[in-house]
């Protein structure tokens, strides 16, 4: 009475520790190894094994294994009828020595005597095989009784359990990869038609050709300087790249104009924000700004922009960024009526206009960026890029960045949103 008393606690411990060992976080093939073990050693069995299956190649994958020989098969190949009985059969031993009738265990026959195992334990889950236990006779040479195949089916279905664990964690990894990278492939197309579609407009300028690209690179760097997350970098760099979408209903005429326009063909201009808002309202960003960006990147802090005339805090952030963007390549290249101004009167301007058209703080952010990739705290050579190495090889321009950065007033204590 004492020894069964003793061997049910035995037992129970040796459950307990199965099902801790199955809820711990550790590798899976550490799992499978103890778990392993903790089956063999609460019956003293001598050897035995446990197969993970793969429904993909219909076989049964070793993932770990304790006395058996070093010729037995890693994985083990199942036929339609094997899977069949198995799924039949459940958790419930099987007898290998009575079993030779499917024709898994006739295909197998020689290494399971070789390796003297006496149980199969087929691992199934709700319905769904898993893998499977194999088991050599116990120390003491006794065959197992009704009560040690009952523990061996209460410890294989811990084991099943972990298995099909682990399967769903690999599938949801999968399909997460599968999301990232088809998230990936829909930004990337996203972004490919943004640069498309800015392309498309400034071909219809042949003055300003790659603008749109140029307020967008630079979009991109004010917000990265302002410490924006890289989402809404990728999307202050959209809003510049789309902001003159509605310039595509512009007569070519009047956006190609070697001269500066009259009033009646500045009115027509003017319309395009307002008309890239239209255009883009519709659609569905990722990035919600963009359509405000189009529509009122020509206002200024001072109220004095168009089309709505706004101040200050009306105005969307994300067009107050792109504003300034604008305003710096319009100064930097050439076009039909004037030529790029030097460096100096550029920095002068934007530092004059700060508070009034340009927030200060954008003002600041962009001087700081071409001040780290001049002084090499930045590796980046977007400004080179952009400018051209001349421009930015301009003799003190060090020292004119420098003065124009300390000029700037402090921004307004307004509550900006992005």
């Amino acid at each position: 009475m004492a020894d069964e008393r003793n061997r049910l606690i035995h037992t129970f411990g040796a459950l307990a520790e199965l099902g801790e060992e199955v809820s711990n976080k550790q590798s899976f093939q550490d799992t499978m190894r103890t778990s392993l073990h903790l089956l063999l050693g609460s019956l003293a069995i001598m050897r035995g094994g446990v197969a993970r299956y793969s429904p993909f190649g219909h076989e049964l994958n070793m993932l770990a294994m304790r006395g058996f020989r070093d010729d037995f098969p890693i994985a083990l190949s199942l036929c339609q009828e094997d899977e069949r009985q198995f799924l039949a059969n459940g958790l419930y031993p099987i007898e290998v020595s009575q079993a030779k009738v499917l024709p898994f265990f006739q295909v197998y026959d020689h290494s399971f005597e070789q390796s003297g195992l006496e149980l199969f334990v087929p691992l199934v889950v709700h319905e769904e095989p898993v893998g499977a236990v194999f088991l050599g006779q116990k120390a003491t040479g006794e065959p197992y009784t009704s009560y040690d195949r009952e523990i061996i089916c209460a410890m294989a279905r811990h084991i099943g359990v972990a298995i099909l664990q682990r399967n769903m964690m690999a599938e949801l990894e999968r399909r997460a990869e599968e999301n990232r990278k088809l998230y990936e492939n829909l930004r990337m197309t996203y972004n490919d038609t943004v640069k498309a579609f800015a392309a498309a407009i400034d071909r219809k300028d042949k003055y300003t050709e790659g603008h749109s690209v140029r307020v967008g690179k630079y979009s991109e760097i004010i917000a990265e300087e302002l410490g924006w997350k890289e989402q809404e970098v990728e999307g202050a760099a959209v809003a510049g790249y789309l902001h003159d979408i509605g310039k595509i209903t512009v007569e070519r005429k009047i956006i190609n104009a070697p001269y500066r326009i009259n009033a009646k063909e500045s009115s027509e201009l003017n319309k395009h924000p307002g008309v890239g808002y239209e255009i883009l309202m519709p659609i569905s960003h990722p990035y919600s700004d963009v359509p405000l960006a189009a529509k009122y990147h020509h206002e200024r802090l001072d109220g004095r922009g168009y089309p709505d005339g706004l101040f200050d805090r009306e105005i969307p952030y994300i067009a107050k960024i792109v504003n300034l963007a604008d305003s710096f390549d319009a100064m930097t290249t050439d076009r039909p009526y004037k030529r790029r101004r030097p460096a100096n009167e550029v920095f002068a301007d934007l530092q004059r206009n700060s508070g009034k058209q340009f927030a200060p703080e954008i003002v600041q952010a962009f001087f700081k960026g071409m001040y780290n990739e001049l002084t090499g705290v930045s590796k980046e050579k977007r400004f080179r890029r952009l400018l051209g190495r001349e421009y930015m090889e301009t003799e003190g321009i060090i020292p004119m960045l420098t003065n124009a950065m300390n000029g700037i007033a402090p921004a307004s204590n307004l509550t900006f949103l992005h």
